[in-house]
């Protein structure tokens, strides 16, 4: 890679490495390098990063294994490592260091892939063998920097962004995680990436790092450390990638334009067949191809004849293919729509047996169309292999975007217009949970978690605990009909499934049966109101993430709640803007506007509700480690929202 400056091999024994000669130790030195590569075992690492530091190197990486991750002692030298280091940065332990594409610096032990180029996309990765293969790519991705994080002892993702984002020749970051432990930093990270309008894909590696550690309540179950990640990257506007395919392919959108404004797509194609194969994959992606007005269709009919019919995605059919003008003429007419991409679906001939002249006219043509209109324009290879190394390369040179199949390609422009929806919108509350003190693990049982909300402007239904027979009756005269008997304990949940309840009793006899035979479960039974004319039921929960912290879930509730697998979860703090948002994207707000001619819901209610619950959430953030209110009851229209459940799980006291 021709670095320019001077390289300096130390080795105990050999004279010389690569015609280069060796110093035997980091003393012999004539000069404190730089940057030093660290490639010894690892008792000695430790060893050669303290000479470096006090030699006043400017980093080092370390590529010996077997520190943190490996046990106890590793843990132990790894203490060690940062206390030799000192104030010298350090990349690792167990990584391949970094790969400086801008100025030629390969602190790397191995093959790599890339080449040396003025501007591109960095990429930070926890896996230094998924990071060569990234290098290997056959995309024309350019590749700004690779560089592996390994334990991450010292350096993360965060700190390491921090300097990137200074550097005005990188276009976007791409980060591979195995954890979000760093939560926190990212989080700062990604609004100074925001400001800097420099736009973060992510691929999350691996599943929950601890979901199975509460496991009480229905919230626990919804509300997992994987889901709760992308809940977490979407509130600080870091786009999460399915796959390694569509990771790359946002990164090359986004190294060659800004993210989307918006999602409206045009696509074009001279087949009804490729129009096809588009148009399905677009109904499947949260992106729009807009119907065109009657004025538009008749701007592009114009430019084709009454045979062809003028849709969104169009076939332009082959009446007009290989004529230069005629082709550029229609692909303006549609560009000039106002769609915030335009896609050119075609894939040319393979150039070892084939001649790809008349494809190219088209190519042409689109270009010139995206110039004529400023439209951002795409093209779209059907199959993946269609598009070679060297024709991304052109294409971008030309000012387009090569996508590199069908289903990627729409999930990067999907991933790109979910950036730019968050850059559009005010950024959302500091995010920064305090850490949970210290006290005794505590379960409420439901009256006292019910009453605790009611403090916080919980609606909630009437209710009396009763713990002996006798008080059964006053109870249920007091309450009222139709009443609801619950068995009570803490850590009861999920008292439907276990037989713990009884509904719709009429009349006092009914409420003193069912106390009776509730009342050996726990010693104690809850004797309430029943909620009615119920239109919908919603689950409002919270759980602390071990790795994000505090989320707010949202989703249908009562027995549905595991069932259909409708939830939102919420980064605290979260906005009122961001609740209404996320009520209104849940399946069961059909039931609430109305579903079919049905009375419609209180939606005002659910949502001071779940304001009401987050205010609870955010007073007890230190102390609150689940919450489950399942189910909220949404009445009619003015008749409010009524949590008729809950579960609290909260630090209390001192500790045990």
């Amino acid at each position: 890679m021709e670095f320019p400056g001077a390289i300096y091999p130390v080795h105990p024994e050999r004279a010389e490495i690569e015609g280069l000669s060796c110093f035997r130790s980091v003393d012999d030195l004539p000069e404190a390098p730089d940057a030093a590569f660290v490639g010894v075992r690892r008792d000695l690492t430790v060893a050669v990063v303290r000479s470096l530091a006090a030699r006043g190197a400017g980093g080092a990486v370390c590529y010996a294994s077997g520190f943190g991750e490996s046990g106890e002692e590793g843990r132990g030298l790894q203490t060690a490592l940062l206390d030799a280091a000192g104030d010298m940065p350090i990349v690792g332990p167990n990584c391949y260091g970094l790969i400086n594409y801008l100025d030629g610096v390969p602190l790397w032990p191995d093959q790599h892939g890339g080449r040396r180029v003025e501007r591109g996309v960095a990429i930070l990765s926890q896996s230094s063998n998924i990071a060569i293969t990234l290098t290997m790519n056959r995309r024309g991705l350019p590749i700004a920097a690779v560089i592996t994080l390994g334990n991450r002892a010292q350096l993360g993702a965060p700190a390491v962004m921090d300097t990137l984002l200074d550097d005005r020749r990188v276009t976007a970051i791409g980060l591979l995680l195995e954890s979000l432990d760093d939560a926190a930093d990212l989080a700062q990270a990604a609004e100074k990436a925001r400001e800097k309008r420099i736009p973060i894909v992510a691929l999350k590696l691996g599943g929950s790092a601890g979901g199975a550690e509460l496991t009480l309540s229905h919230t626990a179950s919804l509300a997992g450390s994987d889901i709760a990640a992308t809940a977490f990257l979407k509130r600080v506007g870091i786009a999460r990638a399915p796959s390694l395919p569509t990771f790359l392919e946002t990164l090359r959108l986004l190294h060659v334009s800004e993210p989307l404004s918006g999602r409206d797509v045009a696509s074009l194609s001279c087949s009804g067949g490729e129009a096809a194969l588009v148009a399905d994959a677009l109904e499947r992606r949260n992106l729009a191809a807009r119907t065109l007005t009657a004025d538009e269709s008749a701007r592009v009919r114009a430019t084709l004849g009454d045979l062809v019919i003028v849709s969104n995605p169009l076939d332009y059919h082959t009446f007009i293919w290989g004529d230069a003008e005629r082709l550029a003429a229609t692909f303006s007419a549609m560009l000039g729509c106002g769609f915030d991409i335009g896609l050119l679906a075609i894939d040319l001939p393979r150039d070892d047996r084939c001649d790809d002249g008349d494809w190219r006219i088209a190519l042409d043509a689109f270009e010139r169309a995206c110039d004529r209109t400023g439209t951002r324009g795409g093209v779209l290879a059907i199959l993946p292999e269609s598009l070679t190394e060297a024709l991304a390369h052109e294409i971008m040179v030309r000012g387009m975007v090569p996508f590199s199949g069908v289903e990627e390609g729409l999930a990067a422009i999907e991933l790109a217009a979910d950036i730019g929806e968050t850059w559009a919108t005010p950024p959302s509350p500091p995010y920064g949970p305090p850490p949970l003190r210290a006290g005794t693990d505590t379960v409420l049982n439901e009256w006292e978690a019910k009453k605790r909300l009611a403090d916080a402007g919980v609606r909630i239904p009437r209710g009396e605990v009763v713990r002996r027979l006798p008080e059964a009756m006053g109870a249920a005269e007091r309450i009222g009909r139709p009443a609801v008997v619950k068995a009570m304990a803490p850590g009861l949940a999920h008292k439907s499934d276990t037989g713990a309840v009884r509904l719709g009793l009429g009349n006092t006899p009914d409420v003193i049966a069912a106390a009776s035979e509730l009342l050996p479960v726990g010693g104690v039974v809850l004797i309430e109101e029943m909620i009615e004319n119920t239109v919908a039921e919603v689950i409002v929960g919270a759980r602390r993430d071990p790795q994000v912290g505090l989320v707010l879930l949202l989703g249908s509730g009562g027995e549905l709640a595991e069932l259909v697998g409708d939830r939102v979860l919420l980064i605290q703090p979260a906005t009122r803007d961001e609740i209404v948002s996320a009520v209104e994207g849940l399946k069961v707000a059909a039931l609430i506007d109305g579903f079919r001619g049905r009375c419609p819901g209180d939606r005002d209610a659910l949502v001071e509700t779940v304001l009401a619950i987050q205010r609870f959430i955010l007073d007890h953030a230190d102390s609150l480690v689940e919450l489950d209110v399942n189910p909220v009851i949404v009445r009619p229209r003015g008749g409010g929202a009524v949590a008729v459940d809950a579960l609290m799980r909260l630090v209390e006291g001192e500790p045990t």
